[in-house]
C-alpha cells in the first residue's frame, strides 16, 4: 500500500471492499445461471442427446476442479485480489463459448474452459471473503453467498426474458459476458490488496510445525463440505421430480419444490451471520443441519403437497448458513496457505455436489425416489454430529491485514 493510502481497517475502505466482493459473488451466480437457462437451446443447436449432455457436464465439473486447485496456490502467492480479477474476466468471456459451439466436441471444450474459470473464481472469491470477514472481526460470510444466490436469480430471469424475446443463445450469452466484465472491472479497484507472505513468516512457521494436524483438519472440513453439498445437490436436481412422482402433481406445482428450497436458502443466508455472531459458527451448523433434517424428514413422510413444499423450504433454510461457516474455518486454518486450504475444501464439496444427484439416481433402481432422500437425511445428521469442526480458530492480530 502507498504510505498515504487508507489502511485496510478504515471503515469506508472496508465497506467498499465488502460491496465489491458482494458484486463478485453476484456476478458468479449470474454467469452460471446464464449458461444453465440456455442448456436446452444449446443442446438443440449442437444436436446432442441428454446422455451426451450428461457427459459434457462432467467436463464442466472437471474443469472447475482443476481451476480450484490452480487458483488456490496462486491466491496464496499473488493474492486473492489478483486471482478474483483474472478469474472474473476469464469466466466472463468463457460464458460465450457454449453459444459458439456447433457440435459436441466444441461444446465440451467450451464447457471445460468455462468450468475452469468458475472453479478459479469460486476459490479466489471465497478467499477474498474470508479476508474481509477477518478484518471486520464479525461474521459476514453468509451474506456473500446470499448475493451469489441473488445473482443466480437475476441471471435466470434475464436469460429467460432473452429467450422469450427470440434472442439466439450467442447474443444472450454475449450480453451476459459484457455485464460480467463490466461488473468485475467496477469491483476490482475496491477489492482487498495482497500482503506478501514474508510479512507473517513467524506464525506460518508455527502452522508448519502443526502441518499434519492442519492437513487432517482440512480433510475433515472437506468431508463436512462433501456431506452438505451432496445434500444440496439432492435438492437442486431431485426436489421437483420427487414431488411430481410421489404426489402426482402437475409440473408447475412440482417446480415450487425447488423454488421453496432456493428461496429459503437465500433468505437464510442473510440471517445466518447474525446467528453466527450471537451463538457462534458451531451453533449455525449444528442446529442448521438439525432443521434441515427435520425438513427432509418431512419430505420423506409427507403425503400432502403443501406439507412437502414446507419440508423442502425447511431443508433450504437449515442448509443455508452451514457452508459459509465451513469456508470461513478453512480460510482461517493458516493465513499463509488459506488459498490452498480453501481449494481443497471447496473441491471436496464440489465432488459431493456432483456425487449426490448421481448416487440418488442410481439408488432409484432399487427403491422409490422419495426413499432415496434418506441419504441426505443421514448426511445432515452426521454433519450435525461433527459441527464442532467449524469452531473458528484464533487469528493473530498481526495477520488481520494479510489479504
Amino acid at each position: 500500500m502507498r504510505p498515504n493510502s487508507p489502511t485496510l481497517t478504515d471503515p469506508v475502505r472496508l465497506r467498499r471492499a465488502r460491496a465489491a466482493i458482494f458484486g463478485i459473488f453476484a456476478v458468479n451466480g449470474f454467469l452460471l445461471a446464464a449458461w444453465v437457462v440456455h442448456i436446452p437451446a444449446i443442446s438443440e443447436r449442437t444436436g446432442i442427446s441428454h446422455a451426451t449432455l450428461g457427459w459434457l457436464l462432467l467436463l464442466l465439473a472437471g474443469g472447475a476442479l482443476i481451476g480450484m486447485q490452480v487458483a488456490g496456490p496462486l491466491a496464496d502467492r499473488y493474492g486473492s485480489r489478483l486471482m478474483v480479477i483474472l478469474a472474473g474476466v476469464f469466466i466472463s468471456f468463457g460464458v460465450i463459448g457454449p453459444g459458439l459451439a456447433t457440435d459436441a466436441v466444441w461444446l465440451g471444450v467450451a464447457l471445460t474452459v468455462f468450468g475452469f474459470g468458475n472453479g478459479a473464481l469460486d476459490v479466489s472469491m471465497n478467499s477474498q471473503a474470508v479476508h474481509a470477514e477477518r478484518l471486520y472481526r464479525r461474521p459476514i460470510m453468509s451474506a456473500f453467498h446470499a448475493f451469489f444466490s441473488i445473482g443466480g436469480v437475476v441471471g435466470s430471469l434475464l436469460g429467460a426474458a432473452a429467450l422469450a424475446a427470440g434472442w439466439p443463445p450467442l447474443t444472450s450469452l454475449a450480453v451476459a459476458a459484457a455485464i460480467g466484465f463490466v461488473t468485475v472491472a467496477g469491483c476490482a479497484p475496491f477489492l482487498l490488496p495482497h500482503v506478501a507472505p514474508a510479512e507473517h513468516t513467524a506464525p506460518d512457521r508455527v502452522a508448519g510445525r502443526r502441518g499434519t494436524g492442519a492437513s487432517r483438519k482440512v480433510l475433515a472440513l472437506g468431508a463436512l463440505a462433501f456431506a452438505l453439498f451432496l445434500s444440496e445437490g439432492a435438492a437442486n436436481d431431485w426436489s421437483t421430480l420427487q414431488v411430481k412422482e410421489h404426489l402426482g402433481t402437475s409440473d408447475a406445482m412440482a417446480a415450487l419444490a425447488f423454488g421453496a428450497f432456493a428461496l429459503m436458502m437465500t433468505v437464510g443466508r442473510f440471517g445466518a451471520d447474525r446467528v453466527s455472531a450471537a451463538l457462534g459458527p458451531v451453533a449455525v451448523v449444528r442446529y442448521g443441519t438439525l432443521i434441515a433434517a427435520a425438513g427432509i424428514g418431512t419430505v420423506i413422510v409427507s403425503g400432502w403437497v403443501w406439507l412437502t413444499l414446507a419440508g423442502w423450504a425447511l431443508f433450504g433454510l437449515g442448509l443455508s448458513g452451514c457452508i459459509p461457516q465451513i469456508f470461513t474455518a478453512a480460510g482461517n486454518l493458516s493465513v499463509g496457505s488459506a488459498g490452498v486450504n480453501m481449494s481443497r475444501v471447496v473441491g471436496m464439496g464440489y465432488v459431493g455436489l456432483l456425487a449426490g444427484p448421481a448416487l440418488l439416481g442410481w439408488l432409484t433402481k432399487l427403491m422409490p425416489l422419495t426413499a432415496t432422500m434418506l441419504v441426505p437425511l443421514v448426511f445432515v445428521l452426521l454433519a450435525s454430529r461433527y459441527a464442532g469442526l467449524v469452531g473458528r480458530p484464533r487469528v493473530p492480530s498481526e495477520l488481520n491485514q494479510s489479504v
